[in-house]
């Protein structure tokens, strides 16, 4: 961002520098054009006056003598003309030169001469001044001055100099305003930005100040303060809540157990259906404990992760599948479910941390074991493709209906078929958020063939 706002300030500013320059290099050029062609014009204009009074009868010495003078002060070269194109005085050049015969013709017609262009510092050569001699239409002479434009070329030089030289200093005083405006701008978002990365880091973030910046920024980081102030507070109140319930609910939840365990034998005939109601609800309340504890710790490795800590991250999916599959065999065969076996293959590298991977497998293979149903098949395997590795495991049960699919992630959801059987309905939750929080992707679907497929997808690592 401070780029962007950068090269913006000192785009704006190096075009209103550029703006004020350009404009001024031309009057400046223009300006010493206009003296240049004003000084040499009045001095045409005095020696066409001399020529005339020489013509009347007056003493052709003193234009001589003012055409030599004229060329050795300013090195013009000066040539004058009776109608007839006889010299009546000449300096430095001759009326039969193809440029200075040309000047003559045009002015013996009284024809107005162009001004020159406009002078620039690369400006070369020399420019012709001409004017007739004579009154109304009768014309009975021309003089022509020739004069280089070399003194006023490095006139306009040294002032370009300057200007540019001063819009050099512009540009560069407008430059440090607006590397001070960028900072002035941006030094709240700066501290907004370390403060949102104190919060995710899950430190408890100091309370940022709010004395420079615009006032809606230093608004901002007010309203910032009292967002981590209560979002801290809030999250230590979890944070405690979910350390009171391990603590203070397992206690009571092991003497229960140990007190219904020890009842077993005294319950007559007649209580035994009320027992085994009381063994399930414990048993689910123990299940219950024990997934929001698992998906607890799940967010809060997820929190860790996305602050930037670091965790082991390679792991073998084949090897970790073909054990937890052997793991779940003696569980499959108690509920008449019958697991194929991905085979032995070559190893298949993830980026992803070994116990992290075994936990959501057994997430995922105790859940199609549990609802797959007796006489079901769970078939597990694994294959890499584009710098991915996928885990699948698809079972051939009832699965779940299309419209209940993209609920199966959702914390403590249980179809309606399995609300009376075990469970917390967390299972799949506590998988998906693993497997998320380490960029990785957890979809289940369902086959067209029927039954229920998850598939989890990670990172591969070439070896």
């Amino acid at each position: 961002m401070r780029r962007r706002l950068l090269l913006v300030l000192l785009a704006f500013s190096l075009a209103a520098v550029a703006g004020f320059a350009g404009p001024l290099l031309e009057s400046t050029a223009a300006n010493r054009t206009q003296q240049f062609v004003l000084s040499r014009t009045t001095d045409v204009a005095r020696l066409t006056a001399l020529a005339q009074e020489a013509a009347a009868g007056g003493d052709p010495a003193r234009l001589e003598g003012e055409v030599r003078a004229h060329t050795e002060l300013f090195g013009d070269a000066v040539v004058i003309v009776d109608a007839r194109r006889r010299d009546i005085a000449a300096n430095g050049m001759r009326a039969d030169e193809p440029r200075t015969a040309a000047a003559l013709d045009a002015a013996l017609r009284n024809q107005p001469a162009e001004p020159p262009p406009t002078l620039r510092p690369w400006s070369g050569g020399d420019v012709l001044f001409t004017q007739p001699i004579g009154t109304g239409t009768r014309v009975t002479g021309a003089v022509v001055l020739r004069s280089s434009v070399t003194p006023a070329v490095d006139d306009i030089r040294v002032r370009w100099a300057l200007v540019l030289l001063g819009a050099l200093a512009a540009a560069v005083v407008c430059a440090l305003l607006a590397l001070r405006l960028a900072s002035w701008v941006l030094r709240p978002v700066e501290q907004l930005a370390q403060g949102v990365r104190t919060v995710i880091s899950g430190d408890e973030p100091a309370p940022l100040r709010d004395s420079a910046g615009p006032p809606e920024l230093r608004e901002l980081v007010v309203s910032f303060n009292r967002m981590s102030a209560a979002l801290t507070e809030s999250s230590k109140r979890q944070r405690d809540l979910v350390d009171d319930a391990s603590h203070q609910l397992r206690n009571p939840l092991a003497a229960l157990r140990l007190r219904i365990d020890t009842l077993a034998g005294q319950v007559g005939a007649g209580g035994q259906d009320g027992y085994r109601s009381v063994v399930v609800e414990l048993e689910r309340l123990e299940a219950l404990l024990d997934g929001m504890l698992a998906l607890a710790s799940a967010d809060s490795t997820a929190t860790d992760l996305a602050a930037g800590e670091p965790e082991p991250s390679v792991c073998d999916v084949a090897g970790v599948l073909a054990e937890r599959v052997g793991a779940w065999s003696a569980a499959a065969d108690a509920a008449g479910v019958r697991i194929d076996s991905p085979g032995t293959g070559r190893p298949a590298l993830a980026r992803f941390a070994e116990g992290v991977l075994a936990q959501v497998i057994d997430v995922v293979l105790d859940n199609a074991i549990k609802y797959a149903g007796a006489g079901a098949t769970v078939a597990c395997g694994y294959s890499t493709s584009g710098g991915r590795v996928a885990v699948t495991v698809t079972d051939d049960g009832p699965g779940v209906a299309p419209d209940e699919l993209n609920r199966v992630t959702q914390r403590f959801w249980r179809s309606g078929r399995h609300r009376t059987e075990p469970g917390s309905g967390l299972g799949l939750a506590i998988a998906d958020r693993l497997v998320t929080a380490r960029e990785g992707l957890f979809e289940v679907s369902a086959p067209s063939e029927g039954g229920l497929r998850v598939r989890v997808e990670l990172a591969e690592v070439t070896p």
